[in-house]
């Protein structure tokens, strides 16, 4: 199931990936306190996946939900710059419960 798309800022790069607020699909993530764990599958547009997935630390603060550890090196790793897009999936696959597709517009 989608979760939310979105098109990345230089903010979202450099203080974290703020979740978009008001959106009915993060029900299962609203209940956070602190900070929550999500294994994560990250994968190109294209299809192609990192080998492993990767612990995303999905916090709240502020009253909004936003990836930090985890996301830092996602970035980095992937060479994500403002003006891509990820769109972020519940699903079960091989251990990981979630899924992250990640569009370069390069």
């Amino acid at each position: 199931m989608e979760m939310f798309t979105k098109q990345l800022t230089h903010i979202d790069l450099g203080r974290g990936l703020e979740l978009p607020q008001y959106n009915s699909n993060l029900k299962p993530l609203q209940h956070i306190q602190g900070t929550l764990e999500l294994s994560t599958i990250v994968e190109s547009a294209a299809g192609t996946r990192l080998p492993d997935p990767v612990t995303i630390h999905c916090s709240a603060i502020r009253g909004s939900l936003v990836f930090k550890t985890g996301w830092y090196a996602i970035a980095r790793d992937i060479g994500l710059k403002s003006g891509d897009t990820v769109t972020f999936y519940q699903e079960v696959n091989g251990g990981a419960q979630f899924k992250l597709k990640v569009r370069n517009f390069r």
